[in-house]
């Protein structure tokens, strides 16, 4: 099972194997610590006990968060692991997962037990339903599905559909899912209130965390939609 890794004074990750249809793209999970001390656990991954004791080290998980509509699968696990917390969804996923009971709405404008810490913006024009958070202390744009960041691959079938789709070696979304967007013109506009944040890095849950330029990486990245 992955660790925890730092990132910030008040986030970490944790990087766990994911396969999609044979494709080895991972998947991530990040925990942040709120102003008030409590933990939000953003896109849930599957955890083992010696992970839950270390999450549990760092302060009490009070916020569950699965940030669209396909980031939801260790969502039961984890209120089962914290039934303390709240969890958050849109209301396509509530709709998808009528066995989960969500206590909040995550969209615009966002619940309060998280505004004081984060600014939102829910993706518009996008079959994929995504929120997209930006953690005001420490610069960070949290997202799952909003582009994917794979500078190099080991496994050879996700290379070479990465590279086919033009998502090898450079942040983007690849060509093949694009036409989750149904309504590119709406996702512009919401694409340019993102950029409109004075972003240092982005953690997103498919590829490697930005570092560095990380406006610039995402604009670049998100090019295709403009």
């Amino acid at each position: 099972m992955s660790a925890l890794v730092p990132v910030s004074d008040s986030i970490w990750v944790v990087a766990a194997p994911f396969s999609f249809f044979g494709l080895h793209i991972g998947s991530r999970m990040t925990v942040i610590r709120l102003r008030d001390g409590s933990l939000a656990l953003h896109s849930p991954v599957a955890v083992d006990t010696p992970l839950v004791a270390d999450i549990d080290a760092l302060g009490e998980v009070r916020h569950i968060i699965c940030p669209n509509s396909f980031h939801h699968l260790f969502a039961a696990d984890a209120v089962t692991i914290w039934p303390q917390a709240t969890l958050y969804g849109p209301r396509a996923l509530q709709r998808k997962r009528r066995d989960l009971t969500f206590q909040a709405t995550l969209g615009e404008p966002l619940p309060a037990a998280l505004a004081s810490d984060f600014e939102a913006v829910s993706i518009a024009g996008s079959l994929l339903n995504e929120t997209v958070l930006f953690h005001r202390d420490s610069g960070s744009l949290i997202a799952a599905d909003l582009i994917e960041n794979f500078p190099s691959c080991d496994h050879a079938p996700t290379r070479w559909y990465l590279k086919i789709n033009g998502a090898l070696g450079q942040p983007t979304w690849p060509r093949a899912m694009r036409a989750l967007y149904w309504r590119r013109d709406l996702a512009r506009t919401s694409i340019e209130r993102i950029l409109a944040w004075p972003v240092e890095r982005v953690i997103l849950a498919h590829g490697e965390i930005i570092e560095g330029n990380a406006r610039d990486a995402l604009r670049q990245g998100l090019a295709w939609l403009r």
